[in-house]
């Protein structure tokens, strides 16, 4: 009886391309299921979850990203220093205000694996506050969410 192999990706013949998306006036949960589905690589038929087969992703206006209901005064994000007593805290509305990227970072990182091919995929991503990014030179082509 014949048994077809199934398709494994080598990392060596993985293409990698690179994507440039607006984030303005987009939802920040569902704009961050779509990224991560690029930095996995899911969006392409040789998708191979052992394998970091994704894609590059540049967004820009990541500080013009949206929350839906009350999430802005309600949501809140945690940092520890290290110390005792060292947990601090800040709603939405202000780390939207004084880390923009972070808001949509943490997203995208919370939907990725939590491993140490999560942690590769994680730095194919590169957030921009404003509309100027600083990787023209790759090229990156627009993609449409």
């Amino acid at each position: 009886m014949y048994t077809q192999k199934s398709f494994v990706l080598k990392p060596a013949d993985a293409e990698k391309n690179w994507y440039l998306v607006d984030a303005s006036g987009q939802t920040v949960g569902r704009l961050a299921t779509k990224i991560a589905d690029v930095l996995r690589g899911k969006n392409s038929p040789k998708y191979t979850p052992h394998t970091d087969s994704g894609d590059y992703v540049v967004v820009i206006n990541a500080e013009k990203v949206v929350f839906t209901g009350d999430k802005l005064d309600k949501k809140v994000y945690y940092r520890h220093s290290g110390y005792v007593g060292g947990l601090k805290e800040r709603t939405a509305r202000e780390q939207l205000d004084r880390q923009p990227t972070k808001v949509l970072m943490s997203a995208v990182k919370g939907m990725l694996p939590k491993n140490s091919l999560g942690r590769k995929q994680l730095t194919k991503l590169k957030v921009f506050a404003g509309t100027e990014h600083t990787h023209e030179a790759q090229q990156p082509q627009e993609l449409k969410l």
